[in-house]
């Protein structure tokens, strides 16, 4: 199984635009030793040569211009791109498909909650419906059936429901239902190699705990560091938990969380720009090397 981490911020990607935190200041002035990041999206192949896109970030353009095999060049018109899966319909992870316009139509596989929001609160099956077909539904069941995209036979998918939020454009903002966020198990049939992807967690339980155990590597949520920490920065009011973002540190965040595995590697990603992970020269940084956890950069390969 190959992975290719296109893109590992969180929304507004590192440095964000309008941010002026320690973070994005540093990062401009090459005063903070950090890497640039795109917003989170990754891509999956059973073979190197046919992908599927995981969450369609509003980089996109930039990111498959970074990745050469998702532009094989193999006729006028041509992309490695055989499908792609939404694991929510965030902004940040849904608005690339605008991007992708010329390409449709895709097929694209997500849960019915997330078609709903799409179809309704931000309704990009219904814009997009008039370039060349536009989005072809392939829904994702959350009954633990698996699925998986015919250009890569070999990748074994299934559907992980996870306790999060839906976005804020969304009907039902206020009131989750399960498929709002979910998370991958993507099993390779011929290596018998595991990857669990969830970029969005904001809590555990036992259930989750044991698919985790499953995998072989853990590419999962780096939001935050700390709970509070958009109020410790100044830059907003809310709470990762009320996002939906389960924090590194504190008890049961995500590093203790990690502790559980310690055969599986540990990935962080959809890192948020305030998160002192960032900082390659901070103690929090220190940390998670001492952990045996690392934080996702764009450009990244795993390989499993």
């Amino acid at each position: 199984m190959h992975i290719r981490i296109l893109g590992s911020a969180a929304g507004g990607g590192f440095p964000q635009w309008n941010c002026n935190c320690r973070n994005c200041a540093g990062v401009r002035n090459a005063s903070l030793r950090a890497q640039p990041r795109t917003q989170s999206s990754i891509a999956l192949s059973d073979n190197g040569v046919d992908w599927i896109l995981c969450n369609a970030s509003p980089d996109i353009r930039v990111q498959l211009a970074s990745f050469p095999p998702l532009q094989p060049a193999r006729q006028l018109r041509d992309s490695a791109l055989a499908g792609v899966i939404l694991l929510d319909s965030q902004i940040d992870h849904c608005t690339g498909l605008l991007s992708l316009r010329e390409g449709c139509p895709h097929q694209v596989w997500c849960t019915e909650m997330v078609h709903q929001d799409l179809c309704s609160g931000f309704p990009l099956f219904n814009m997009l419906s008039h370039w060349n077909g536009g989005l072809a539904w392939q829904p994702i069941h959350l009954d633990g059936r698996t699925f998986s995209v015919p250009a890569c036979p070999d990748l074994l998918l299934r559907a992980i429901v996870l306790r999060s939020s839906a976005p804020p454009y969304s009907p039902h903002r206020g009131n989750p239902h399960p498929g709002d966020n979910i998370g991958l198990f993507v099993e390779d049939r011929r290596s018998g190699a595991s990857l669990f992807y969830a970029p969005g967690l904001g809590q555990v339980d036992q259930a989750l705990l044991e698919w985790m155990g499953r995998a072989d590597c853990l590419l999962v949520d780096g939001t935050l560091w700390r709970d509070d920490e958009m109020r410790q920065c100044g830059v907003g009011d809310k709470l990762g938990s009320e996002m939906g973002h389960l924090p590194q540190s504190g008890p049961g965040g995500m590093l203790q969380v990690l502790e559980a595995f310690p055969r599986a590697r540990k990935v962080l990603i959809h890192i948020n720009n305030t998160n002192p992970i960032l900082d390659e020269d901070s103690a929090e940084h220190a940390q998670l090397l001492r952990r045996g956890i690392e934080v996702a950069h764009d450009g990244m390969d795993l390989h499993l």
